[in-house]
């Protein structure tokens, strides 16, 4: 325990690195891109509109009220969010090879710096489901969007932990990260993103909201669509991303000695 609260001092010892770092992935991504930033958004919008017309005209899913556009639009941009960033943090160290293998400082700072600019990219395309809500002139609970900034430190937390075992793995075994864009793929399918959770038999929820991104996108849905309270499955997706941020820390550590000799 005491070595953790050391490792966490000696990060915000380099919380500048960690800035700049972040502003470099940022500047680099969109540097010599046409559209820019516009790529945060055009991804999401771009596959909810497929969904929207597939499940909307050939295979209509019922989600009440809710225009589908909105009601797939409000998942995927968290879910965007998660896999994106997990993809960028278990590349992240093996694709700075040279700074890994020559300077010293926390390494984590690669996998966090990942996530905090794909975060900025979710922020910009955020703004796009404020616009559909005006649109289709959807009430929001201000109280409930008070809760938005914990559902998202939720999912944070879950993300770190992923992707600072992904990216460790990563080191030693190249092939992780073909491993984790096919888990990130299975895990859409099995996570409500471009369905609701009524579609999932109701004696199999139990087990379904074991998949904490289940829970976390049905709090979004609750707080944002419904003015809701989330239920009982937020707690069970809380427990396991605390316990993924702890292991996943603790097991980058344990590692990262390593990771000088391997790259």
């Amino acid at each position: 325990m005491v070595a953790y609260f050391q490792n966490v001092k000696s990060l915000y010892n380099h919380k500048d690195l960690l800035y700049t770092w972040v502003y470099r992935i940022i500047r680099a991504r969109y540097q010599q891109s046409l559209l820019g930033g516009l790529w945060a958004i055009i991804v999401p919008i771009a596959t909810t509109l497929i969904f929207s017309v597939i499940f909307t005209f050939f295979i209509p899913i019922n989600t009440g009220n809710t225009p589908y556009l909105v009601f797939s639009y409000t998942a995927m941009v968290p879910w965007t969010l998660f896999s994106s960033s997990i993809t960028d943090m278990v590349d992240s160290l093996t694709g700075n090879m040279n700074l890994v293998s020559k300077i010293y400082f926390p390494r984590e700072i690669l996998p966090i710096a990942s996530l905090i600019a794909r975060l900025v990219d979710a922020l910009i395309a955020f703004a796009i489901l404020v616009v559909l809500m005006v649109y289709y002139k959807m009430p929001v609970s201000i109280a409930g969007l008070l809760l938005l900034p914990f559902i998202l430190m939720i999912q944070i937390a879950l993300c770190l932990g992923i992707g600072f075992i992904g990216g460790a793995l990563n080191v030693f075994y190249r092939d992780i990260r073909h491993i984790f864009l096919l888990g990130l793929q299975l895990w859409f399918y099995a996570s409500p993103v471009i369905y609701p959770v009524t579609s999932v038999p109701a004696r199999l929820r139990p087990y379904y909201y074991l998949n904490p991104m289940a829970g976390i996108l049905e709090s979004y849905r609750a707080i944002i669509l419904y003015q809701e309270l989330p239920g009982y499955y937020l707690l069970i997706s809380i427990g396991m991303a605390v316990i993924t941020l702890v292991i996943g820390y603790w097991f980058f550590k344990r590692v990262e000695f390593q990771f000088a000799d391997v790259v």
